[in-house]
């Protein structure tokens, strides 16, 4: 392996540290240091955070990229990084469901995701009220 190659694996292994148990703020304080999203043909893995058109994502699943895999169509393989305002509650499919801690608006109050892989609607199933 040579000089370059090395320095390389080494950057991405701090790229991922940063990631690695970061909160979401702190990702996108810190999105500069991701690279951005490449299509051709480019090893995505579980967890790896990626910058396209001035947003973050983190990937949901490996994969290999693709061109029309953009982050923000191929949404079973990408999900954006938010962390300004709570987003309003949408139904989730199997693939990008809410994670425990996650916050929402839904039918005036905000709620917090109790359990990871949550698809329920809140009030129904695995959300509790916030109050914080």
């Amino acid at each position: 392996m040579n000089k370059y190659m090395e320095e390389a694996k080494a950057m991405r292994a701090s790229i991922a540290g940063l990631a690695e148990g970061a909160s979401d703020e702190k990702i996108i304080d810190n999105k500069a240091a991701f690279p951005f999203w490449n299509g051709g043909g480019t090893v995505y893995k579980t967890g790896d955070i990626v910058q396209y058109l001035g947003k973050v994502y983190r990937v949901l699943q490996d994969h290999t990229s693709q061109l029309d895999w953009t982050p923000i169509t191929a949404v079973s393989l990408f999900v954006e990084i938010q962390t300004a305002a709570i987003p309003d509650w949408v139904q989730p499919s199997s693939v990008n469901p809410y994670m425990n801690g996650q916050k929402v608006k839904h039918k005036g109050k905000i709620w917090i995701s109790d359990i990871d892989n949550n698809v329920w609607e809140p009030g129904v199933y695995g959300w509790s009220v916030y109050e914080g």
